[in-house]
């Protein structure tokens, strides 16, 4: 049968507007369903990140789809009488020219998304970002397989549809029950790759083979081949399978919630300048403003200096999203700071790039608890009221505001009495002379020390 005749036989083409519009529709209502186009566009932008997104709700169905079709494909050769004819051509070569359509249908429903979710961003796809598309390709294949071997010995016009129903619900619900390995091996990836992060190689290989295996034993299993070759294979195939499906098990149940493998730090970042220099990442969605962000970390730190607080400049600051999930500490040397965050679009600007070099900057000679006690945090107001006024030194002192009223809603009942202490404090402080104001600060930072050792002494 030449190429025409088996596409306009094909169960897959005869039902592509269906499914083709189904892909489409459910593109552009669910994935932009919470994130309109510009916030989509508008970074940070990292593809093996956008591809795991744009596949994550259609695993389950391009399974689904690639299952019942092959189930009616395999269940039409059987009433067709096929495997009767003379053995002019091998059922391997009969089997893959038959589902060829539907893999295509298949590779199609994964592959539509992608390229889709690619080119609105203006992402070029990388090895490593198609990866997940890789996966769901190979799989596709072997529910292909699967569902082939099923129509030979089911009624197509029931297990056809109840075949995309089953697999579409096995696929989603083992997201959503216990054990957690059940998540990792059902072909829909679990784990979502932050900015800069890209899968392991396990992460595909285990999801891979758990199913794979389950379609070369369906394989052996009805393909013909010699007697004593074909009992040899069911049995390997028998033996097998299960010890590959519990290794695949073993090996993901050390994986936790949205917890695969991956490896981070491979988002490009630009830099601007030295001591200290300033790298954001290049598809953070911020990068064309380095230089500004560069001036804002130079002056604030210019600024606190000439006030009369003691700061280090570090070496590197850096942009926190190119840290993924692993959320990187700044030290001495680097400082990891929300760079591409502050500068976003509908974010704070330049106020965020300031309100971070002062939080990381300004250090006191002591350590304080990470939580408030009973009894134990009369050095809250000391340490608050320093900060704030080195806030209004660098016109960063609002979002300093902000998020104290948020920590003393969650830990004082007196949250407002604590505040305008605070901000009282600072406004008496702001009416002295810039010397005064100095020495003001340097007592503030004396006698938070002062409290915060007695009460832990």
């Amino acid at each position: 049968m030449n190429l025409r005749a088996r596409l306009r036989t094909s169960s897959a083409v005869w039902t592509s507007p269906l499914w083709v519009g189904i892909v489409v529709f459910y593109f552009f209502y669910v994935l932009h369903l919470r994130e309109p186009y510009e916030a989509v566009v508008s970074g940070p932008l990292w593809a093996p990140e956008q591809v795991e997104r744009a596949l994550f709700y259609f695993y389950p169905f391009a399974y689904a789809v690639t299952c019942a079709l092959a189930v009616w494909e395999g269940g039409r050769l059987r009433h067709d009488g096929v495997w009767g004819l003379a053995p002019g051509r091998s059922r391997f070569r009969v089997a893959a020219h038959t589902l060829a359509p539907v893999i295509g249908a298949g590779w199609l429903v994964l592959g539509l998304p992608v390229g889709m979710r690619l080119v609105e961003t203006g992402l070029l796809p990388t090895l490593p970002a198609l990866s997940p598309l890789l996966l769901g390709m190979g799989l596709v294949v072997a529910w292909a397989v699967i569902g082939c071997g099923l129509g030979h010995i089911t009624p197509r016009l029931i297990s056809a549809p109840l075949s995309a129903v089953a697999v579409f619900f096995l696929i989603i619900k083992t997201g959503q029950v216990e054990p957690v390995w059940l998540r990792h091996v059902s072909g829909s990836p679990d784990t979502s790759p932050d900015f800069g992060e890209q899968y392991r190689a396990v992460t595909l290989i285990v999801p891979f083979l758990f199913t794979g295996c389950v379609a070369v034993a369906v394989a052996a299993w009805w393909l013909p081949a010699a007697r004593m070759l074909k009992w040899t294979l069911r049995a390997t195939t028998v033996a097998a399978v299960p010890v590959v499906m519990a290794l695949c098990a073993q090996a993901a149940s050390g994986w936790g919630y949205g917890d695969g493998p991956v490896s981070s730090g491979h988002a490009p970042a630009r830099c601007a300048g030295s001591a200290p220099r300033v790298c954001m990442a290049r598809t953070g969605g911020s990068v064309d403003q380095l230089p500004r962000v560069r001036s804002e970390v130079v002056s604030t730190l210019t600024a606190l200096r000439r006030a009369g607080v003691r700061v280090a400049v570090p070496e590197t600051v850096s942009d926190r999203v190119l840290t993924g999930r692993r959320q990187e500490l700044s030290n001495a040397q680097v400082w990891w700071l929300p760079l591409s965050e502050a500068m976003a679009e509908h974010s704070i600007g330049p106020v965020g790039v300031r309100y971070g070099v002062l939080v990381t900057s300004v250090r006191f000679p002591c350590a304080f608890p990470s939580s408030f006690k009973p009894g134990q945090s009369d050095w809250v107001v000391n340490h608050d009221a320093a900060l704030l006024w080195a806030a209004t030194v660098v016109d960063a002192d609002k979002p300093y505001q902000a998020w104290l009223r948020n920590r003393y809603a969650t830990s004082f009942q007196n949250a407002a009495q604590v505040l305008a202490k605070v901000d009282q404090r600072v406004s008496d402080a702001r009416k002295l002379t810039p010397k005064e104001q100095t020495d003001w600060f340097d007592r503030e930072q004396a006698k938070a020390c002062g409290l915060v050792e007695g009460a832990v002494g």
